[in-house]
């Protein structure tokens, strides 16, 4: 009886949770200085970010050029900004970025999620 329950109780276990391939590239290339919540010091925090206002949390102090860059964090100003930052807002003091299209996808994936 106890190898049969041995045998068919792993069917029954949960998998442990691993973290989705966009909260993985997060974690790779954007947490060195950004948080999801807030505080984050060294960069603003990105929980909703997604269709929010480029430069408006009142808790960070924005570089100039992101400050005039205006709009909002669409998508695609989201994938812009992340694969080149100095090209879509010079003066921006974010310096990294992800080159690799498939990772800022997952990474823009994951924010949308971070409401």
């Amino acid at each position: 009886m106890r190898l049969l329950l041995a045998l068919i109780m792993p069917a029954f276990v949960a998998a442990p949770a691993f973290a989705s391939p966009g909260e993985d590239a997060f974690n790779d290339v954007c947490s060195g200085c950004h948080t999801v919540d807030p505080p984050s010091i060294t960069a603003p925090a990105l929980k909703g970010v997604v269709g929010r206002k480029v430069a408006s949390l009142s808790d960070f102090q924005y570089s100039s050029g992101l400050k005039a860059k205006g709009g909002t964090w669409t998508e695609a100003a989201l994938n812009a900004f992340i694969a080149d930052p100095k090209t879509f807002a010079p003066g921006t003091s974010m310096t990294a970025g992800a080159p690799d299209a498939t990772q800022r996808q997952a990474i823009i994936d994951y924010l949308k999620t971070q409401k």
